[in-house]
């Protein structure tokens, strides 16, 4: 068993309260509860010891249910497992982010931000005006920003908000999501994807690549990203996440991550470390007045 793992993407989901509409077309065996219960002995195995959950649904419902979810994950029984939540933030009101900022219960656990911008009907959500000022805030307090699903709608946008945004560090999930299967489209991607890693303040997290294009099927083209990500960025800006439930087998941590866990497992030691948790520890950090 590998010891000091940090899942760096982990979602979790109550379907009673609502939400989550982008579950209407999911798999089918996606559309129920995501609990740690179940993800916890699979966690367990993997030798996970701290897990950052990662908001669904942009509703401040959605990140106080993960708040409640990482207080009882480290009241667990179990394993000692830290937890902590990349939260949605009302980024198109900078006036509420900032009271929310201010208020210590409100950001409790929270290590990042972020919004589903490519569900968003703006394509042009990260440069508004007014979201921006909500990133300089952001990057005020030390609080990265976390961009789902870039490629191709807004890998570009994530370079751009990162080198103009002072301060500010940019998480691209799951590499942007790269077109595994599709030869040309990863050249493009793999463009973006330098441009991006360019910036220092960029960071990228290994994860969600099984359903990524053709996924595990494609195993050179995910060799292919693994290496282009870790030539580009580094193992110091990398960091590893199941995107657990969501796998080639849902609710299943091996079908979404053995791959690529054999991938980092060829690097040395130390580049190792830092995927596996270094870069975590240092990216998504707990906010000074939050409780501990």
């Amino acid at each position: 068993m590998v010891e000091g793992i940090t899942d760096a993407h982990l979602h979790l989901w109550d379907l009673s309260g609502g939400g989550y509409g982008w579950l209407d077309t999911a798999p089918e065996p996606l559309r129920r509860d995501a609990r740690w219960e179940e993800a916890a002995p699979q966690h367990a195995r993997l030798g996970v010891d701290r897990v950052v959950l990662v908001q669904a649904d942009d509703t401040l419902a959605d990140t106080c249910a993960l708040q409640r979810a990482a207080a009882r994950i480290e009241q667990d029984p179990g394993p000692v497992v830290r937890a902590d939540v990349v939260a949605w933030l009302p980024l198109a009101d900078p006036s509420r982010t900032t009271e929310l900022l201010a208020d210590a219960e409100a950001m409790d656990r929270i290590v990042g931000v972020r919004h589903l911008v490519h569900d968003d009907p703006d394509p042009g959500f990260l440069d508004r005006p007014e979201v921006r000022e909500s990133l300089a805030l952001l990057a005020g307090r030390g609080l990265p920003l976390d961009i789902p699903d870039a490629f191709p709608r807004h890998l570009d946008q994530a370079a751009r908000v990162v080198g103009e945004v002072d301060g500010l560090t940019v998480v691209l999930d799951h590499l942007g999501k790269p077109p595994l299967g599709d030869h040309r489209a990863m050249g493009q991607w793999e463009s973006g994807l330098r441009d991006l890693a360019a910036h220092p303040s960029a960071v990228a997290k290994l994860s969600g690549l099984s359903t990524s294009g053709t996924g595990s099927r494609r195993p050179r083209q995910l060799r292919w990203a693994v290496e282009t990500a870790v030539e580009a960025f580094g193992p110091q800006r990398l960091m590893f996440g199941s995107d657990w439930p969501i796998a080639p087998a849902a609710f299943d941590l091996g079908s979404g991550t053995a791959d690529l866990l054999a991938l980092i497992a060829e690097l040395g030691a130390d580049q190792r470390q830092e995927i596996r948790s270094g870069t975590a520890a240092r990216v998504y950090r707990r906010l000074e007045h939050a409780r501990p």
